[in-house]
Formats: structure tokens, C-alpha cells, sequence
């Protein structure tokens, strides 16, 4: 049967190109996403499914029950799961030049979530439409993912009491990938997403007697440029880390002959395990304080632990890798896909239910060029949608239906 989907789901490819469109044109940050969450709910309340507003502020819930009843003949002992799509924007003003670019100054998709939801959208109107399973499915479409934790908020909001599921899934659309193929893996997928920042305090003075005042921008130089000795030296060769610096901040630019008293900087930590995520944490702590030391300046240090490592559970990467290559054949899904140092806060819905999370193909210029998520000429690929909403339908109908 999931070989016959998607000619099936391209009768309402056209409508779901418009909705993906309009959601573009219309974007939200995290939490604010009000106009977005609203067209979704009237969608699925015009289709006819139950629907759950106000969940994590702005997340909407819907359930479809399938026409066999309930778990009496599901396969691979699931009687309910969960799917979910991210609504948010990001706060990128937006260059692709498109027809259907931001109305909203300053705000844009710029990692495709108008896509996922589209997608999800599409395949809640499909199985409306052929409920030929048994159990339950849960359509999650959920608020700020993009560093504000909506998926946590969520789950804290007793997400899974009030929508079981014995399983969880999710997509993210992944450009440089070919349209058609999927990616996808057991074990750690996407990293522990950690923020810190420094304070490097000093007493500052005249640059013409530097002699007279402790200098922070000293030790923040030799921070800066020995930073990635925690990864070289302290991180075995085979584990994956990453500390960058995202920002500094020091001084006013109308006063160069001023040293400043304090110097700021912050950046991201990135690892899978969580021994790795403890040395960069440790390393960084003291190589702060040893900077600040050598010059008689002072360090402030924050860690912060943000969104977990999103791990996939091995019986559910099987059930989505073979839904995946019912409509796309085998070859076209890598279930052993390359780990990605980017975070995800579907992560926090992995810690509570068993699920996978899927990569599928954005797609790739004929010269090999593509544009990556979260940058101001990134697009999500029309040519998905229906691809997309294909998958989630075959999930479902190999986890609660008859799909071999």
C-alpha cells in the first residue's frame, strides 16, 4: 500500500504548496506563533479531527482514531503514537526574493518549519480520508523549538498523560540531502546543545599606560586562542565536541584609547556523551580561571545544559527506516546516518517515550549548491510536501496498520 501514496497525496499537492506558502509569508518567533497556530487548528477542525489548543502556549494537539478500533490488530504492540512538527521561525530577515518571502521584517523560515507543519498537515487530511488502521495517532504541532524549548514545555504540560503514545516520532527536512532520500540512525542523532559565556574582569585604564591597569582583553585573547585545546587534548580523538564562540563584547568603539574594564563572550558547546559534555564544561571553567589568573584579572563563567542529546531507539529507527523504503525504495534511506552536532528539542519527547527522529531530503541544486537552514536565502523545497506527508501516512500504517 505505501507504494500507491504518493500519487495519492499529490491530489492535494496544490493546496499544500499554498498553505506552506502562506505560512511563509507569515512567520512567528517561538511562542508568538498565534496566526500560525491558528491556521492549523482550523485546518484540522474542517477535516474533521479532535483538536487541543493553548498546550506549551501555542502548541496544538489533534488525534484520529482509526477505523479498526483500538489495539485489537496492531502491529509491533502499538496501540497509539505520536507525531510531530515545529512551528516556529527565526529572527533572520529574509533575502531570497521570493513571491511568497516575509511579511515580517526581521523574521523569517529559515529552517523550514513552515514545511514540517505543512507536511503534517497533509498527511492528517489524508488519513481523515483512509482511517484503515487500528489505535490512535496524535498529530503534535509544537511551539518554539528554536532554542526556547517548546518540546520541554510540553512534555512538563503532561503532554503524554493527556495524548498517550506508545512512540513518538519526527522529521526535519535536511538540505544538501537529495529530495527522496532519508537519513536516519540508532543511538545519538543530534548533540547536547550547551550555551556558556565569560566575564573577564580587570580595572581598565588609559591605553597610553597600559602599565597602570590590569587588562581583561589579555586574558580574553589567550581564552579565545587556546579554547580549542579542550577538544584537542582533553576529548578522546573519537568522540565528538564542539566549543565555538559566538560573541564578544568589550569597550565602546567612540573611546579606542580607553581599556575596558570588562570583556564578554559567549558561544555554544556541542557532544553526545555525557562524560564529553562534563570535561568541556570542567576544561572551560578552568582555563577561564587560569587566563584570568596570569594577567590579575578575574573570570565569571556560566554553563548552561540546554537541550539534551536527541537519541533514537532501535525498534523505532527500524519501524521508520522501513516505512521510509516502502515509498522510496531501500537504497534511498541511510539508517546509518552521520551523527549532527546541531540540537533539537524533540530530544525532551525521546527522554519520556521510545521514537525516532528522521532526516529527509531538502534536495540539491544540479551543481551541487543548496542553501543551509538558518540562513537568509534558505527555502524549503515544495517538492517535499507531498513526499513528506507520504512518509508520515506509511509510519502510520506500518505501525498501526497492515503495511508489511
Amino acid at each position: 500500500m505505501p507504494l500507491d501514496l504518493l500519487p495519492l497525496l499529490r491530489r492535494h499537492e496544490a493546496e499544500l504548496i499554498a498553505i506552506r506558502h502562506d505560512l511563509h509569508r507569515h512567520p512567528e518567533l517561538g511562542f508568538e506563533e498565534s496566526r500560525t497556530a491558528g491556521v492549523v487548528a482550523q485546518a484540522l477542525r474542517g477535516w474533521g479531527l479532535e483538536v487541543a489548543e493553548g498546550i506549551a502556549r501555542t502548541g496544538v494537539v489533534a488525534t484520529l482514531r482509526g477505523r479498526r478500533g483500538s489495539r485489537q490488530g496492531a502491529r509491533d504492540g502499538y496501540g497509539a503514537i505520536a507525531l510531530r512538527a515545529d512551528m516556529d521561525a527565526l529572527p533572520i530577515h529574509e533575502a531570497t526574493g521570493l513571491d511568497y518571502a516575509s511579511r515580517n521584517p526581521g523574521v523569517m523560515h529559515a529552517c523550514g518549519h513552515d514545511g514540517h507543519t505543512t507536511m503534517l498537515l497533509g498527511a492528517a487530511r489524508h488519513l481523515v480520508e483512509h482511517p484503515d488502521f487500528a489505535g490512535t495517532v496524535h498529530f503534535i504541532f509544537q511551539p518554539a523549538e528554536e532554542g526556547l524549548g517548546g518540546g520541554r514545555l510540553m512534555v512538563e504540560e503532561a503532554l503524554f498523560d493527556r495524548f498517550p503514545a506508545d512512540a513518538v516520532f519526527g522529521m526535519h527536512n535536511e538540505p544538501g540531502l537529495a529530495l527522496g532520500k532519508f537519513g536516519i540512525r540508532v543511538g545519538p542523532m543530534l548533540a547536547n546543545v550547551d550555551g556558556w559565556s565569560v566575564r573577564f574582569r580587570g580595572t581598565g585604564g588609559h591605553g597610553a599606560v597600559p602599565h597602570r591597569a590590569t587588562d581583561p582583553t589579555q586574558p580574553m585573547a589567550q581564552f579565545v586562542a587556546t579554547l580549542q585545546s579542550v577538544i584537542g587534548r582533553n576529548i578522546p580523538a573519537g568522540q565528538t565536541a564542539v566549543l565555538s564562540v559566538g560573541h564578544i563584547a568589550a569597550g565602546d568603539a567612540r573611546a579606542p584609547n580607553v581599556i575596558p574594564s570588562e570583556v564578554f563572550l559567549s558561544g555554544t558547546g556541542r557532544s553526545f556523551l555525557p562524560t564529553v559534555r562534563e570535561t568541556m564544561e570542567r576544561r572551560l571553567r578552568e582555563l577561564a580561571a587560569a587566563c584570568a589568573q596570569g594577567f590579575g584579572c578575574s573570570a565569571e563563567v556560566d554553563y548552561i545544559h540546554s537541550y539534551p542529546a536527541l537519541v533514537n531507539t532501535a525498534d523505532e529507527v527500524a519501524l521508520a527506516a522501513r516505512a521510509a523504503r516502502a515509498l522510496v525504495g531501500h537504497d534511498a534511506v541511510n539508517d546509518d546516518f552521520p551523527p549532527i552536532t546541531a540540537g533539537e528539542d524533540f530530544a525532551y519527547m525521546l527522554l519520556k517515550r521510545p521514537g525516532a527522529f528522521i532526516l529527509a531530503g531538502n534536495g540539491v541544486a544540479a551543481d551541487g549548491s543548496f542553501h543551509h537552514v538558518h540562513t537568509p536565502r534558505f527555502d524549503f523545497n515544495d517538492g517535499l510536501l507531498t513526499i513528506g506527508a507520504a512518509y508520515w501516512v506509511s509510519l502510520v500504517q506500518h505501525a498501526l496498520g497492515d503495511a508489511a
